[in-house]
């Protein structure tokens, strides 16, 4: 049928989003509200994936320091609330400024480098805002602070059942999908891309690849703030633990998993890390060591994650039609 996608991994990624939409209704039919917990927790770490995938895949920026702007976020969400303050477009603003804020500093100086000492930089970064935070008595510091209630928004759009909650995380999925591949296809993300793999001749084209990817830089950021609110509005409880660098290390790896430069791998890889964890951890306490095995496994054998497997399977048959 001419609707359809052209390619295996096109009609897979379809059907994904196809069952991820009634997903809520599914679960209540089969009575395992404990699911739509757990999906409603991989989709919003999706969109943090989605977020670093801008800058790390298409952009050739690999920041150890990403999770920063998810604890950021959702400290946007609890510090105000702390103070009785929950308004969810209040919210939404906060985040984004704040996240935006500190994402312009820190990627004006961090982008001044590049490989090895990028990547600790941000990491360096991160761990400042962690131990800031840390250090905030007035917010629980070490233990935390718990969010006694959801950010609130027009009855409609209420975040206050599993269910709401639920569309709002899925909807931003949906859009920072869509985002992310029409900047990626629009001029400024072939600049981004191209500067990727070779800055020196975009800069000779004339383009002034650091305030592009500055730009991207900043943007990134602040998507991934949107998912620490969301994050912050799901547990009810953050810490600083949530912006910690071995978090950081886990977006990379579900990118890895799903698949680097590519618009649905973060998503189907952070859906399967997720997965894998919570099956894992259910079979033996010393689950890190078979996870941390599959995962080096993966990334040694594994070549494109996800996605690149399943692009083997659209060349097979390309070549076979």
């Amino acid at each position: 049928m001419s609707w359809l996608p052209a390619t295996i991994s096109g009609r897979i990624y379809a059907a994904l989003l196809i069952v991820l939409a009634p997903a809520p209704f599914l679960f209540d039919w089969i009575g395992q509200p404990f699911y739509l917990d757990l999906l409603s927790r991989a989709l919003i770490l999706a969109i943090a994936a989605i977020s670093l995938n801008l800058i790390l895949g298409f952009g050739g920026m690999v920041s150890l320091g990403h999770a920063a702007y998810i604890g950021i976020g959702a400290y946007c969400v609890g510090i105000p609330a702390y103070y009785e303050f929950y308004s969810g477009w209040l919210h939404i603003a906060l985040t984004l400024a704040v996240c935006g804020s500190f994402a312009l500093i820190t990627g004006a100086i961090s982008l001044r480098t590049k490989g090895v000492y990028f990547i600790m930089i941000t990491m360096a970064f991160s761990q400042m805002v962690y131990f800031i935070f840390l250090s905030l008595e007035e917010y629980g510091a070490d233990d935390g602070l718990v969010i006694y209630a959801r950010s609130e928004f027009p009855e409609w759009m209420s975040l206050d059942s599993a269910v709401g909650l639920y569309y709002w995380i899925f909807g931003l999925l949906l859009a920072s999908l869509f985002f992310v591949h029409r900047v990626v296809h629009a001029r400024f993300g072939r600049v981004i891309v191209g500067s990727k793999f070779n800055e020196a001749r975009m800069q000779a084209l004339g383009f002034e690849t650091y305030r592009y990817r500055l730009t991207c830089y900043v943007i990134s950021a602040m998507m991934c703030g949107l998912a620490g609110m969301l994050l912050g509005n799901f547990a009810g409880f953050i810490s600083p633990d949530m912006m910690s660098w071995p978090r950081s290390g886990e977006l990379i790896f579900m990118v890895i998993i799903g698949g680097v430069a590519s618009f649905f791998g973060p998503l189907v890889g952070t859906i399967a890390f997720v997965l894998l964890e919570e099956f894992l951890s259910a079979i033996t306490i010393y689950w890190h060591l078979i996870f941390g095995a599959l995962l080096v496994a993966l990334v040694l054998f594994g070549k494109g994650g996800i996605h690149g497997w399943l692009s083997r399977l659209d060349r097979k048959e390309a070549g076979h039609g």
